[in-house]
């Protein structure tokens, strides 16, 4: 296990086992029937990997995930077990490591869809909007005014781009062409019928959900899984009710803190990242800890 000077986990070895396939914060091992997330520290801002990690960031996505797997139990997700008890004798040598930060999962036939719900204008909604008027080519009323609440929440899907690469928006039209209409439909209605969920339970507990990605695949059975992370500060804008106005980006619990900074220095959104400041990292860790002790307590 490969850690930097704060203890944040930027990597994982385990012998074995085959190197996994390393995303922007997971490393995916295949056990054979089943997969290994590992969710490191690793922290990406505009797809970008970061040098530096955010120590417990990892612990914070693999426990918010298994809090909203539990919330949506009537929905079929992809985990098998958390708890490192119940892991393979090859994990055992490596249990402290694993534990809080790791899931068995099914293997799914993934959807190369972003499933993306928007239910407040802001980020680059709110920059298409201010050009034309519309949100991934989706007209909307005149009148708003950034980080306001959306009449309707937006299913608005992208394709996953190669690491390194910037995911592509695409219209609903687009994903019927690539998909049909059948799984188009399927993946708005689950999109949606999650956001709306998770946005009411937030809100009850002093959190807006202004927007989130889901990703789904097929199992063994052909059934439609709910599968990666779900509703996390990686995954999603959070901000504190306390703190929400309009015509401004709001304060948030999540990455957003890093990409404010990342702005306020000019970064070009390109390979190389810069090194994160330790007070930024420190900032930044406390907002993924406060969005799950606010969130699954």
């Amino acid at each position: 296990m490969q850690y930097d000077k704060n203890h944040a986990l930027l990597s994982s070895s385990i012998k074995g086992l085959p190197e996994p396939i390393r995303g922007k914060v997971r490393d995916v091992y295949d056990l054979g029937d089943t997969l290994l997330f590992v969710a490191t520290d690793r922290l990406s801002a505009f797809d970008v990997i970061m040098p530096n990690g955010i120590p417990d960031k990892g612990y914070v996505l693999t426990q918010l995930s298994l809090f909203w797997f539990r919330h949506f139990s009537d929905i079929p997700n992809h985990l098998v077990t958390a708890d490192v008890r119940e892991y393979p004798a090859v994990l055992q040598p490596y249990a402290e490591d694993l534990k809080g930060r790791s899931m068995i999962v099914k293997k799914l036939k993934m959807i190369p869809v972003e499933c993306i719900a928007r239910g407040y204008l802001v980020g680059s909604g709110w920059a298409e909007y201010k050009k034309q008027g519309t949100v991934c080519s989706m007209p909307l009323r005149a009148g708003y005014k950034q980080a306001e609440k959306l009449d309707e929440p937006l299913f608005t899907p992208s394709v996953k781009a190669e690491l390194g690469e910037h995911d592509e928006n695409i219209s609903i039209a687009e994903l019927e062409k690539r998909h049909g209409k059948a799984l188009s439909d399927a993946l708005g209605d689950l999109t949606l019928r999650l956001y709306t969920g998770a946005e009411t339970y937030g809100a009850s507990k002093g959190i807006l959900i202004a927007d989130t990605k889901f990703e789904f695949g097929y199992d063994a059975d052909g059934t439609i899984v709910l599968g990666d992370e779900v509703l996390t500060p990686d995954s999603s804008r959070f901000w504190p009710v306390s703190d929400y106005c309009t015509g401004a980006n709001p304060p948030s619990l999540d990455k957003q803190f890093v990409r404010d900074w990342l702005d306020s220095i000019h970064f070009n959104h390109e390979p190389p990242a810069p090194v994160i400041p330790d007070d930024i990292v420190e900032k930044t860790r406390r907002r993924y800890l406060d969005a799950l002790r606010i969130l699954a307590g």
